[in-house]
């Protein structure tokens, strides 16, 4: 099925569809049918680099296993990364558009490239995983810990917003199931890319789901089952629950843009309610296990009126 619109359009690719040339995955801003948003993964060997030019693009280099190096603009970067994406979060570095780049991993390791087409050029920075915010959002069976890396109030960029989402196995996330695709008070227009992993605990490979659906003036319709190097691409419509079915963590890395750098959601009414319950439940006790200096639980950073559309706080 190729890109297109409304309920005939292409939204998920399996784990080495997108392979090209040296990255194992690439998702171009016109490879997913849209203007802003795109997503690489580089898997390096021990002691191998990779070039590469940002273009129009800005980016965050973000370790998903492994340490590396990034080379830009005469200086050189040392991210220390992590075992695998359910450990821990990681360093990352910023990358400006108009800039060449070189990743190089000593030990080697997959390294997740996330972009935005961007019009002002901003410095090369690095963000160690001790400053990065995390924050328990939700509570129950609706419990999950968001790592906000590079968001509106986490981290200077001019498109770009990344974040990334542990779910606990049986636990649901993206939930009340909301959208982002409309410049209107309390909701921004966002095109948003989900990259899944699962933690099988030593079982065999199972599979995640994620429902995607539109309205009637703008439809689109998607229920996947997911693992591992799974990508979806949402261009508009509600999106969620995320689920992680028991006997499987879940993990999956956001990558947002859109013409103005603001996260604002709509839930969909008829699952709002939802969100009230979280006051009377306790958070799922998985995520509370050897996080220090996590924040406790909330619904999500807001924008907005509390009453109204939520700034974010369904990852």
């Amino acid at each position: 099925m190729s890109a297109g619109s409304g309920a005939t359009r292409r939204v998920h690719w399996a784990a080495g569809e997108l392979a090209a040339g040296p990255w194992a995955l690439e998702l171009t801003a016109q490879g997913a049918g849209w203007q802003w948003t795109s997503l690489r993964v580089l898997a390096l060997h021990a002691g191998a680099s990779q070039g590469f030019a940002t273009g129009a693009e800005e980016m965050l280099v973000l370790p998903l296993e492994g340490s590396c190096t990034v080379s830009c603009d005469g200086e050189e970067l040392e991210l220390e990364g992590r075992r695998d994406v359910f450990s821990s979060p990681s360093d990352f570095a910023y990358v400006p558009r108009d800039a060449e780049v070189l990743v190089t991993s000593g030990a080697g390791g997959r390294f997740a490239l996330c972009g935005a087409e961007a019009g002002r050029r901003l410095p090369l920075r690095r963000r160690a995983a001790s400053q990065v915010a995390v924050e328990l959002r939700g509570a129950g069976d609706s419990s999950r810990r968001v790592v906000n890396y590079c968001m509106p109030d986490t981290f200077e960029a001019d498109r770009l917003l990344v974040c990334e989402v542990i779910t606990p196995s049986g636990n649901w996330s993206s939930y009340p199931p909301h959208k982002h695709d409309e410049e209107r008070p309390g909701e921004t227009e966002l095109e948003e890319i989900y990259y899944f992993e699962l933690d099988d605990h030593g079982h065999d490979p199972g599979a995640a789901y994620l429902r995607l659906y539109g309205t009637d003036a703008r439809p689109i319709a998607f229920l996947g089952a997911l693992q591992s190097g799974h990508v979806v691409a949402v261009p508009h419509g509600y999106h969620g629950p995320a689920m992680a079915p028991p006997g499987y963590d879940l993990y999956y890395l956001n990558v947002m843009a859109g013409p103005v750098r603001s996260w604002l959601a709509s839930d969909d009414p008829t699952y709002a309610w939802v969100r009230a319950t979280w006051g009377t439940q306790a958070v799922d006790r998985r995520l509370l296990d050897d996080e220090p200096g996590t924040e406790g639980p909330t619904d999500g950073p807001r924008e907005g009126p509390t009453d109204g559309p939520r700034a974010g706080g369904q990852r």
